[in-house]
């Protein structure tokens, strides 16, 4: 590896172009390659990276030279099969978007993928890196005196338009459950240290995309719910999710309780969506709680706005992009596994068979 790290980019729509504006605020990298289908994002995507080769395929990118590593931001449904073309052509660190998979059948695949890559694989679960949750993450022990409940809310605008409207059907994205919520599942099972063994769920489409075609097709994919999982060691943890809710001042709420209080994280959506009238947006925050003596402390958590005008994750995908270079370089190992993402997934089809079904589902 030269002074530079060198990234191939496969998918560059909405997330992919935020990912390669945060590369690009990082020092020593050079975005080499690009794969991008579709004509308006590939020209996006020129804007952001002129010096890229632009490549017709997955092996067109791998057989660029220099390339140091792979990020995958295509849609979900080709996540497993550019992993496994490029476990087959030529293994390089990856970092991969999520969710890992969209379907049960699926998960053999990732194990033979597992099995032979011998180059790190990072599943992007850019949540855990939002400087409020990184902080809530952090004093969630001593606020809490030890986690016992854990909630979730996350209120927030509908799907956003994506190429061929991908996201709109439920056999691409693996359902809002899965595509949506994995994130929370994950941060579920690591502020919890434990793995999930049953999960409720109830939710559905009520008012979102009901009046779009495509073709002869009405999209299906849904737009609230609240989702239950118990974890094999005891902690509860519950997910609120409404997708017609981009009215609120905080996008997720997240309250962590223990016997010795309560924790919480407040983020906001994104800043390009904040009414300019309004004045400037909210500013993430962490309050502590604790039940003796009570009185609450409230911290505010600002994030750099250079970072906020980068992406719509409040910062989060710079510093995962800051973590994996150093992967790349070989001065770190993977924080988020593949292991990881597929668990996180597991319990996202879990919920969305539990909320078709009507009925609990066990993971053990």
């Amino acid at each position: 590896m030269g002074n530079a790290v060198n990234y191939g980019v496969i998918g560059c729509g909405m997330m992919g172009q935020e990912h390669l504006r945060n590369i690009l605020l990082l020092p020593d990298t050079r975005i080499a390659a690009i794969f991008e289908p579709d004509a308006m994002m590939r020209a996006a995507a020129a804007e952001i990276a002129p010096d890229a080769v632009m490549c017709d395929s997955v092996r067109g990118l791998l057989s660029v030279e220099p390339l140091d590593c792979v990020v995958i931001a295509s849609p979900n449904l080709w996540h497993i099969a550019q992993l496994e073309e490029i476990a087959v052509t030529r293994q390089l660190p990856v970092l991969v978007e999520k969710p890992l998979f969209t379907r049960p059948d699926d998960l053999p695949r990732l194990r033979q993928i597992e099995a032979r890559f011998s180059a790190p694989i990072w599943v992007a679960m850019e949540y855990r890196y939002m400087p409020p949750i990184a902080a809530f993450l952090d004093r969630l022990d001593a606020a809490t005196g030890g986690l016992k409940m854990l909630t979730i809310r996350e209120h927030r605008f509908p799907f956003l338009p994506k190429v061929g409207a991908w996201n709109r059907f439920n056999r691409n994205s693996g359902g809002t459950l899965v595509e949506k919520c994995c994130h929370f599942f994950d941060l579920m099972r690591l502020a919890t240290g434990s793995e999930a063994i049953r999960v409720m769920a109830s939710a559905g489409q009520a008012v979102n995309h009901l009046d779009e075609r495509y073709g002869d097709e009405t999209p299906d994919i849904w737009d609230h719910g609240y989702v239950i999982v118990d974890f094999a060691n005891g902690m509860r943890a519950m997910l609120e999710l409404c997708m017609f809710a981009e009215g609120a001042r905080y996008q997720e709420q997240i309250a962590g309780i223990g016997p010795a209080g309560m924790i919480e994280a407040l983020v906001p959506g994104p800043a390009r969506f904040w009414p300019a009238d309004l004045g400037d947006p909210p500013v993430p925050q962490v309050i502590e709680s604790p039940r003796n003596p009570k009185g609450p402390r409230r911290l505010d958590v600002p994030v750099d706005p250079v970072l906020l005008a980068a992406g719509d994750h409040n910062g989060s995908t710079f510093y995962q992009h800051q973590r994996f270079h150093a992967v790349v370089r070989g001065d770190a190992g993977a924080e988020v596994s593949l292991s990881d993402g597929m668990k996180a997934v597991e319990i996202g089809l879990a919920a969305q068979e539990s909320a078709m079904t009507g009925q609990v589902v066990s993971l053990v």
